[in-house]
């Protein structure tokens, strides 16, 4: 499927010739989640860093469902590590941008589930 057509928020630069979007705005400025979504879009644009976060997303659904069932709570630590480190791999691996969690949290964490959610409906492409 196609990439994300770079359509930033206001206030963000176009995307590098590397599809990652230069680095003109801080995301600590996006107050609204309805404003910090759109930026979180444009900091995955590479197919495949959207993809790890997919898997990792699944993975962490999965830890959480091992954790209920068996009622272990160490599976849920596992599965933020192991959704986090997929993450991270495509942020550094593949889009060459930090990922927004480390400026805003709540918002990332939040952006994830969000993106997760519209790339099973296919408003997202994977």
């Amino acid at each position: 499927m196609a990439d994300i057509p770079a359509t930033p928020p206001p206030g963000v630069a176009p995307a590098t010739d590397t599809g990652s979007p230069a680095p003109a705005v801080d995301p600590r400025s996006l107050h609204r989640f309805a404003d910090f979504y759109p930026f979180y879009l444009s900091e995955h644009s590479d197919s495949r860093c959207r993809r790890l976060h997919f898997l990792g997303s699944s993975l962490g659904l999965l830890c959480l469902a091992a954790a209920l069932w068996w009622r272990q709570p160490w599976f849920v630590l596992l599965g933020l590590v192991l959704g986090y480190a997929c993450a991270w791999i495509g942020h550094f691996g593949f889009e060459h941008n930090r990922p927004a969690s480390f400026k805003r949290p709540l918002y990332s964490f939040l952006g994830d589930w969000r993106m997760y959610a519209d790339m099973w409906r296919g408003k997202v492409p994977f």
